[in-house]
């Protein structure tokens, strides 16, 4: 470093992260290497306290989604930069003055992010309804996949952080709050999702030779079918020895930061080395070591597949946008 301070490597930093939607990588989470670590400490102090947040890309392009879903920290990103909207917050919490232990620490307090304002508000709207913040955090972001919502405040989405309006009718609320929770479940757990039963071009995995599994399902960049500009998104060609095959179109159809989650996941399951630094990019090693399977990227890339036409059916299941006036 240009500082000359010299940093003693801790094993117990690392921490898995969200680095693009559907792509995970290890994080040194501490702020000697981190320059912007922001508020995520606050969201996620360790690995074993729970955490759930909405996380928002600026400067909204009009293209797709609005938000997505994590439990983990995620990279925040550089073009227009990232906000995020936790379910709770963690604070150190210290003892009152005079009391047993006073002075010491007594270790992390979990406070809910939504205020009282916030769920006063809620009730105020649907008098007699019982109401509680995770309603109105699940409810938000059931509300941000509404397309119905990106139309009429797109043009304030572009350039400000999204408000968000009471639906006319209870019934509504809890339709959206319900697909909201649905869609946070399936894209936070989108690897223990089921892969999608494509078909392969060499036939029934079940009959595949497969000598080295390593080498087998290796990754260097997986590719569409047919050539430019006709190229097939039904076939994707995962290396010499895979090709899936009947991919339905309307998988595609799930854009998240104006691009489809499985390009998302086409783009990061790759061999990749920075010019600029000579750093290689390999997720095999990802596979390998962390999830101690080869074909995590092909099964990622099925399970994304799911994800997408799961969402996309509770997304068109949305009611219309009737507002409270």
């Amino acid at each position: 470093m240009s500082s000359n301070v010299e940093l003693i490597f801790d094993q117990n930093v690392l921490r898995q992260s969200t680095y693009r939607p559907y792509s995970k990588q290890w994080l040194y989470f501490d702020r000697s290497l981190v320059s912007d670590i922001g508020k995520m400490p606050r969201f996620f102090p360790d690995p074993s306290h729970e955490n759930r947040m909405i996380v928002l890309k600026m400067r909204w392009s009009g293209d797709g989604n609005l938000a997505l879903m994590a439990n983990e920290p995620i990279e925040l990103q550089s073009d227009g930069g990232t906000q995020c909207f936790p379910l709770y917050l963690y604070d150190q919490h210290d003892e009152e003055p005079g009391g047993l232990f006073e002075g010491q620490s007594s270790g992390l307090q979990r406070s809910d992010a939504i205020t009282d304002a916030g769920l006063a508000h809620f009730h105020a709207a649907y008098r007699g309804e019982a109401i509680s913040k995770e309603d109105i955090f699940y409810y938000v972001y059931g509300l941000l996949h509404s397309p119905d919502y990106r139309d009429r405040y797109a043009d304030n989405l572009t350039k400000e952080l999204p408000r968000i309006p009471c639906v006319k009718t209870y019934a509504d609320f809890r339709a959206f709050l319900e697909a909201g929770r649905r869609l946070g479940d399936l894209h936070v757990n989108y690897e223990t999702v089921d892969p999608y039963p494509v078909t392969y071009k060499q036939g029934t995995p079940e009959l595949w030779k497969i000598d080295d599994p390593k080498a087998f399902y290796r990754v260097a960049k997986m590719k569409f079918g047919g050539k430019r500009p006709k190229t097939d998104k039904t076939t994707v060609v995962y290396n010499a020895n895979i090709t899936m095959t009947d991919i339905p179109l309307e998988a595609y159809d799930y854009i998240i930061n104006g691009k489809p989650a499985l390009e998302w996941v086409m783009e990061r399951q790759v061999v990749k080395t920075d010019k600029a630094i000579g750093i290689v990019n390999d997720a095999n090693d990802y596979a390998n070591e962390t999830m101690n399977d080869p074909a995590y990227p092909l099964d990622l890339f099925r399970r994304v597949i799911t994800v997408s036409l799961e969402t996309m059916k509770s997304v068109n299941s949305l009611p219309k946008l009737d507002l409270l006036k």
